[in-house]
């Protein structure tokens, strides 16, 4: 066989290849097991994007810059934030259980999780009588979240887990440049999300308003979103090359991304960022504080990703290990 047939044929295999894993790379829904419940997945591309707000943007904030460039690796991302429906099953393990009991076809799911570590229950309805079927869960810390991923990962086998603030704003540009998704527009905003001007003081069921190009729903306001980072104002400044996103050490603060129904147009734009804040625990009566609930925060929630390659178990491990400060 002649070199250049040899190459002939490699090349078509490994086009194959490509095109065969492309194919696999799509849009899917997981199911939770022991449960009618799923979530939906949308398949976010990779690429390259300048992350953060020139000086120029209306609304521009000292920790937005200086834009920088970006890779991101292809991604799955929640079409729409977790919702409660789905985080009680994680938070209350007796409804786990009952939920399965329902549905015997899937109650292998609730053995996998038996020893899951799980929330402190609520001493009230973190909802607050906002509304909860079909409303994102909220007042949950970044630590909680972060164990959500980890339980949603011992009942399906699938690697789940908080968004790098990069992936975040990636997903939420969508291909965009301008100050939304949409466009520099405010005044579109009520098409797309829901803010202190248009939510009546609450926020809403998910995915009622338009979606982003990507097809991703209230990524701008309803509930602002948990990244993995901690929040540092200069990071765009000091990010070393090559490093995904800034590991957290210290308790507070950490990133927050979307804004939300309580807060101003501005504070929902793409490039926006919003560090975390002790005094949202500040009603908690617990001393110490739970590590697992923000009873001030009834505009934080958070949506899953899942990276294209699943990580090693060290890395997974190192993923769903948070740092637990006493007093949380």
């Amino acid at each position: 066989m002649s070199n250049k047939l040899f190459y002939l044929i490699s090349t078509v295999f490994l086009s194959f290849n490509v095109v065969a894993q492309d194919a696999n790379f799509k849009n899917y829904t997981q199911k939770i097991g022991g449960s009618p419940q799923v979530y939906d997945m949308v398949a976010i591309p990779g690429g390259e994007f300048m992350m953060g707000s020139p000086a120029s943007e209306k609304g521009h904030k000292a920790d937005e810059g200086p834009q920088h460039k970006v890779k991101i690796e292809p991604f799955w991302m929640g079409k729409h934030e977790v919702i409660w429906d789905i985080y009680d099953l994680y938070t209350f393990k007796n409804m786990e259980k009952e939920m399965a009991a329902r549905h015997p076809d899937t109650e292998k799911s609730v053995q996998k999780t038996d020893a899951s570590t799980r929330p402190s229950p609520p001493y009230v309805d973190m909802s607050f009588g906002m509304g909860r079927a079909g409303y994102p869960a909220i007042n949950m810390t970044q630590y909680a979240a972060i164990h959500f991923c980890k339980w949603l990962y011992e009942k399906t086998g699938v690697f789940y887990r908080l968004p790098t603030e990069a992936e975040w704003e990636y997903a939420c540009r969508a291909g965009s440049k301008t100050a939304y998704s949409f466009g520099d527009d405010a005044a579109k905003l009520d098409e797309y999300a829901w803010h202190r001007k248009n939510s009546d003081a609450a926020y809403k069921k998910i995915g009622q308003k338009k979606p982003n190009a990507y097809g991703l729903h209230d990524m701008h306001g309803n509930v602002m979103e948990w990244t993995l980072d901690q929040y540092i104002p200069d990071y765009y400044s000091k990010k070393p090359a090559g490093e995904a996103y800034a590991l957290v050490t210290e308790l507070y603060p950490t990133a927050v991304r979307g804004g939300s129904w309580d807060d101003e147009p501005a504070d929902l734009r793409s490039a926006a960022r919003t560090p975390s804040k002790p005094e949202w625990k500040i009603l908690d009566p617990q001393l110490p504080k739970s590590e697992w609930w923000m009873t001030s925060a009834s505009f934080v929630g958070f949506r899953l990703v899942r990276p294209v390659k699943t990580p090693s178990a060290e890395e997974i491990k190192a993923y769903y290990s948070p740092k637990l400060i006493e007093d949380y």
